[in-house]
Formats: C-alpha cells, sequence, structure tokens
C-alpha cells in the first residue's frame, strides 16, 4: 500500500501497512542483496579498521564506482566525508552512520532540490500520470502494479492503453488490467492516433469520478522528433480536456542497466517534461547504486522502485528504506 504517512494524511485507511511493510522490507533487502554483499561487507571492512583516514576514503570511493553510483555521486559523497574528517574523526560505528546520512541526503534531495516525499495521487481530484520508457525496462508491467497498488488503497484508477506503436503493447496492458482489476481504454489496431486514445480515456475517467488515470506511452528513442511530438500533442489534449487534473510525467528505468540506463533518461528528460523515475529490477542486480545516480545527476525524484516480478514488488520510494536494506546493519 501507499505509506501509512500518505494515506493518513487523505484520510484513507493504513490499517493493513505494518504486515506489508515489514513484508516489502525483507524483500528489499533480498532485491539488492547482490549490491549490498559488495558494499556492506567491504565498506564495514574498511571502517572497522579504525577511524577513518584519507586511504580510507579512497577505499570507499572505488567501492561506490563499483556499485555504479556514478562519478559525480561518488565526487560529492567522498567531499562529504573529507570535509567530516577534517571536522572531527570518526570511529567506525560513526562512520557508516554518516555515510547512511549523507545517500539519504542524496536521495531526498535530487539536484540538490527538496521535493515532496509523500507522493500519492490527490484524493477526490483528477490525476493523470503519463508513464514512458524504452522497450523492455518493465513499463507495462510498472503500469500495472501502480494501478494494483492504487486499488488495493482505494483509489478509483483507469489506465490508458496510448501505447499504439508497438504491436503487443495494448494486448500487454490488458491482462495487467485484468490481473490488478482496472479497466483499460483501449482503441483497436495498431498505429491508431495516440492522442486519441488520450482523449477517450480523460473521458471515460471524468465520466467515473477517476482518481488515477495512468497513460502508457510509447518508448522510440530512434526518433526523437516523433517521440517530442507525440508527447507534446498528448499534452495538449490533457490540457484542453482536463485542465484542472494534476498531471505526473514517471520514466520508467531498467537499474541493471547501471550508467546506460542514465544516458537514456537524458533523452526522456528533455522530450517529456519528467516530474519523477520509476526504478524497477533492483532485484539481482550489483548496480543498485544507480538510485543515487538517478537523484544526482538526473535532479529527479525516484518515485516507485520495484524489487521482484510479483504484483506487490513495487512500492513507494523511501529514501530511509532504501538505505537501510543497501548499508544496514
Amino acid at each position: 500500500m501507499w505509506s501509512a504517512e500518505v494515506l493518513k494524511a487523505q484520510g484513507r485507511r493504513p490499517d493493513r501497512v505494518s504486515v506489508e511493510e515489514i513484508t516489502w522490507l525483507k524483500r528489499l533487502r533480498q532485491g539488492l542483496g547482490k549490491t549490498r554483499r559488495s558494499l556492506i561487507n567491504q565498506l564495514k571492512a574498511i571502517v572497522g579498521q579504525g577511524p577513518l583516514n584519507q586511504d580510507a576514503v579512497t577505499e570507499i570511493e572505488a567501492l561506490l564506482l563499483s556499485a555504479d553510483v556514478g562519478v559525480q555521486v561518488c565526487d560529492r559523497i567522498i567531499d562529504r566525508l573529507q570535509a567530516k574528517l577534517r571536522e572531527e574523526t570518526l570511529p567506525p560505528e560513526a562512520a557508516i552512520a554518516y555515510m547512511k546520512q549523507v545517500l539519504r541526503d542524496i536521495l531526498d534531495n535530487p539536484g540538490g532540490k527538496g521535493y515532496d516525499k509523500n507522493f500519492a495521487p490527490e484524493k477526490d481530484t483528477l490525476n493523470i500520470w503519463l508513464v514512458t520508457g524504452v522497450n523492455g525496462v518493465g513499463k507495462t508491467t510498472t503500469i500495472g502494479k501502480i494501478a494494483h497498488l492504487a486499488q488495493t488503497s482505494d483509489y478509483r484508477c483507469l489506465i490508458g492503453a496510448a501505447d499504439t506503436f508497438r504491436a503487443a503493447a495494448v494486448e500487454q496492458i490488458k491482462v495487467w488490467g485484468t490481473r490488478s482489476g482496472t479497466e483499460v481504454i483501449a482503441n483497436q489496431g495498431q498505429n491508431t492516433d495516440p492522442a486519441a486514445v488520450v482523449f477517450d480515456a480523460i473521458a471515460a475517467a471524468q465520466a467515473r469520478n477517476t482518481e488515477l488515470l495512468l497513460i502508457d506511452t510509447a518508448g522510440r528513442l530512434q526518433n526523437k522528433q516523433n517521440l517530442m511530438e507525440e508527447l507534446r500533442k498528448i499534452r495538449r489534449i490533457i490540457d484542453k480536456k482536463a485542465p484542472d487534473a494534476r498531471v505526473e510525467s514517471l520514466l520508467v528505468l531498467d537499474a541493471t542497466l547501471g550508467q546506460n540506463g542514465l544516458r537514456q533518461a537524458e533523452i526522456f528528460r528533455e522530450v517529456a517534461s519528467l516530474s519523477g523515475v520509476v526504478l524497477t529490477k533492483l532485484d539481482g542486480t550489483a548496480k543498485g547504486g544507480v538510485a543515487l545516480a538517478v537523484a544526482e545527476q538526473l535532479g529527479l525524484p525516484i518515485r516507485f522502485i520495484g524489487a521482484g516480478e510479483g504484483i506487490e514488488d513495487l512500492r513507494p520510494f523511501s529514501s530511509y528504506e532504501f538505505v537501510e536494506a543497501l548499508i544496514g546493519g
């Protein structure tokens, strides 16, 4: 479910949160196992040698780069550590605690800017989330899982199947609609105008007093101009048809791609006016540090993370949960 804090703030029931959250934290910890093992054991070995010194900081730098946090993020972390060392000596436990604080600061302030951590659809209003990303990153699956999360959190939800370029996209999203108990608005036939689908989906959402409309969009990086024009047309339809809707543009990013995935993300950031990232496939990758690179290099908040193939394995992002699963005791 959406976090207890969000549900409470919106007057929703958080009664099933505790057991589910415990289960989710276990899954997240297991999913980040490869990254965790490559980080935590070596990190503890480094800080366990005694108070941090410059040699230890150099070792930590190499360790972070191996987890694919990226040079920019690594430089920021190392700068913070060195500044702290100039102020005081850090025994092992304090060094780990300070590392956690630094990592959370990066995740909570993407690009040096704070953002609303209680991210959820607004109650009793139309929220429209455009979901984009290249084929293979888990975009369709992500939409289905968000729809399931919305349904179990008592939001009225619809899906708009506006990725009409890929032949199997509509059928796949319908399967996830069935699994999540969410109606899918779609037009028949490949190469149907995506904007027409969005128009129909908004009309249906307004007629049903829908709170969350999830729109699947195409991800054709090989033709950036077409993608840009398509997304602009969709936004014009939304602005005209639903001027009061709360609109988010979310990019689905495959964590296993590491820094290569960030290059894709930069293109989408140019054309899609992104407001957040969904990081998928964190389970089984040693590149979990890419979450930090997303926040620092793209300047975008992570809104959801996926750490498994099950319908429950996508949850709202929490920097505390992530950092504890990554380098917690």
